[in-house]
């Protein structure tokens, strides 16, 4: 008869991977991020006469039937 074969992947091998990717997660909380890119110029407001929200009656009808 041949001899039974052992799992290749044993307990121990587990938790040493566990414990090496927990290690290396929290290496990488601790070191400082790259820089951000500097912050793209801010663009002009838009005018208030660009169509933004408006309170219309189709508009005040649906909040009082959600309100219900």
């Amino acid at each position: 008869m041949s001899k039974p074969t052992t799992p290749t992947l044993g307990r121990r091998a587990v938790f040493a991977g566990a414990g090496a990717a927990g290690a290396l997660a929290a290496a990488a909380a601790v070191l400082p991020r790259s820089q951000e890119a500097a912050p793209a110029a801010k663009s002009e407001a838009a005018p208030a006469s660009s169509g933004g929200y408006r309170l219309t009656e189709h508009v005040k009808q649906y909040y009082a039937v959600a309100r219900t």
